[in-house]
C-alpha cells in the first residue's frame, strides 16, 4: 500500500489523523505504518455506535452431562475418543496471546514460572497435561499455539529454547491472532507510537478466523483433523484432547462440547451454559438475573449451575460455516496508552476508550447443539489470573500439589 491509498482508506472512515507524523518517520517506519493501515479493519469502530444492541434472547436451561453419567460410560467414551485421536482427527488449539502483566511479569503469560523447588512454567505444565494423552493414545496430536503481536517472538523463542518441553516439534505450529484497533469514546483510533496504531487482540472468538487467515487451516485440512480442542493458557490443571470428553461429544453427535464445573456459589463469577432462543449459549455472570440465579430444575437443583472453563471441542466443518457469518462485536471499556496532541505517550490511570472483541460464546450460539461436560473442579480447574488470592498463582500451586504435581 502506498501513502495515497492509505490516506484514501483512512479518509473513508474519518481516521486521517493516523498519518499525522508520517513525514517524521524513517522509510522503514513509514512502510510499517502503511502495512498496518492496510491490514486493519476499521469497520469495527462502527460497533461504538451500536453499544447495547447485543441483547440476550430467551434464556432456558441446558442440561449438562454430569459425573455419574460420565463414569457409567467412561470406558465406551474413552475408546471412541482414543480411536479419533489415533486416526489423527483431533487437534488442540492453545490461546496464548496474553501477557503476564497481572502476575507482575513483562513476559508472555505462558512463560510464568510457577515452580517452588524447581522451574515449572505454565507452558510446560500444559504440555505435560497433553503428553499424558499422547502416551495414552500412543499418537501425537497437533498443537496449534495462538500468539499475538505483543508476544509472538518471545513465545516461539521460549518454546524452541526449551525444546517444546519434550513435545514433537513437527506437531507444533504457531499463528498470530488478528488485532483490532483501539479507539477513544468518539471512535477515533489511537496511535500508541508515531508509527504504530493502537491495537489489541480481537477476543477469544477470533481464534478460528485467525487460523484461516494465517494459513494454519491448511494444515488442519491436510492432516484430516475433524475436531479442535481450544483451551486457555491460564488453567494449569486442564485435560487437553481428553479422550473421554472427545468420545462423549462424538457419541452425542454434538457440534461442540464444553467442559464445565459445578458452581461453588450461585453468584460465582463464571459464565454458565444455557439455551438462548433454543440454541446453545453462555450467559455471563453479570447477566444472570436473580430469577435465573435462583431457578431450579426438575430435580430441585439450580438450573444454571455449571460454569464454563474455556475448554471447548469444536467440530471443524461447523467452524468453517461460521467463517461466512459476521459474529457480534463486543465493545469493552479499557485503559489505552496513547499519544497526546504533542506526540507524548500517555498511560492513563482510568479507562479512556474502547477495545473491540469477538467472543467464543457467540461461536457456540451459531451452532445447533452443545454438550456441557462436567469435570471435577479440584482436578481440572486451576486458573491463574492473579498473583495472590482467588484464581491465583498461590491457589493453582495448592491444587497442583493436591493432584500430585511436584513443584
Amino acid at each position: 500500500m502506498i501513502y495515497q491509498e492509505a490516506y484514501e482508506k483512512l479518509k473513508q472512515c474519518g481516521q486521517e489523523h493516523l498519518l499525522k507524523y508520517y513525514e517524521e518517520l524513517s522509510r522503514e517506519e513509514q512502510e510499517g505504518l502503511l502495512a498496518q493501515i492496510e491490514a486493519t479493519d476499521f469497520e469495527v469502530i462502527d460497533a461504538c455506535h451500536h453499544m447495547g444492541e447485543n441483547k440476550k434472547g430467551k434464556i432456558t436451561p441446558l442440561a449438562a452431562m454430569q459425573l455419574d453419567e460420565i463414569e457409567a460410560n467412561r470406558e465406551k467414551y474413552t475408546e471412541t475418543g482414543l480411536a479419533a485421536i489415533r486416526a489423527g482427527k483431533v487437534g488442540a488449539v492453545l490461546l496464548a496471546g496474553g501477557m503476564g502483566t497481572r502476575l507482575g511479569s513483562d513476559d508472555p503469560k505462558g512463560m510464568y514460572n510457577i515452580g517452588l523447588t524447581k522451574d515449572m512454567y505454565i507452558f510446560e505444565r500444559l504440555i505435560c497435561n497433553l503428553m499424558d494423552v499422547v502416551r495414552q493414545a500412543d499418537s501425537w496430536i497437533y498443537l496449534f499455539v495462538m500468539t499475538s503481536d505483543k508476544n509472538h517472538e518471545a513465545t516461539v523463542k521460549f518454546l524452541k529454547e526449551h525444546d517444546y518441553f519434550g513435545y514433537n516439534a513437527e506437531y507444533v505450529a504457531f499463528f498470530k491472532q488478528e488485532m483490532a484497533p483501539a479507539a477513544d469514546y468518539d471512535g477515533k483510533v489511537y496511535l500508541e507510537a508515531k508509527n504504530k496504531i493502537s491495537t489489541s487482540p480481537n477476543g477469544n472468538g477470533g481464534w478460528f478466523i485467525s487460523m484461516e487467515r494465517t494459513g494454519i487451516l491448511d494444515i488442519v485440512k491436510k492432516a484430516g483433523i475433524e475436531w479442535l480442542n481450544v483451551f486457555a493458557v491460564d488453567n494449569v490443571l486442564q485435560r487437553i484432547a481428553d479422550p473421554c470428553f472427545v468420545g462423549a461429544t462424538i457419541a452425542k453427535e454434538c457440534a461442540v462440547g464444553a467442559k464445565v464445573v459445578r458452581k461453588n456459589a450461585p453468584d460465582e463469577k463464571v459464565g454458565v451454559m444455557c439455551l438462548e432462543d433454543g440454541r446453545p449459549s453462555i450467559v455471563e455472570y453479570y447477566e444472570l438475573t436473580d430469577e435465573l440465579m435462583n431457578a431450579k430444575d426438575e430435580k430441585g437443583e439450580p438450573a444454571y449451575n455449571f460454569g464454563v472453563i474455556l475448554n471447548y471441542l469444536f467440530r471443524e466443518k461447523d467452524l468453517e460455516e461460521i467463517l461466512a457469518k459476521k459474529l457480534p462485536l463486543h465493545v469493552v471499556e479499557k485503559k489505552i496508552p496513547y499519544l497526546d496532541a504533542y506526540g507524548n505517550l500517555v498511560k492513563p490511570e482510568t479507562p479512556n476508550g474502547y477495545k473491540f472483541e469477538s467472543l467464543v460464546l457467540d461461536m457456540i450460539h451459531e451452532l445447533d447443539s452443545c454438550l456441557p461436560y462436567e469435570v471435577v473442579r479440584n482436578r481440572e480447574f486451576a486458573p491463574i489470573k492473579n498473583k495472590t488470592g482467588i484464581d491465583s498463582v498461590e491457589s493453582a500451586r495448592e491444587l497442583l500439589k493436591l493432584n500430585g504435581v511436584e513443584l
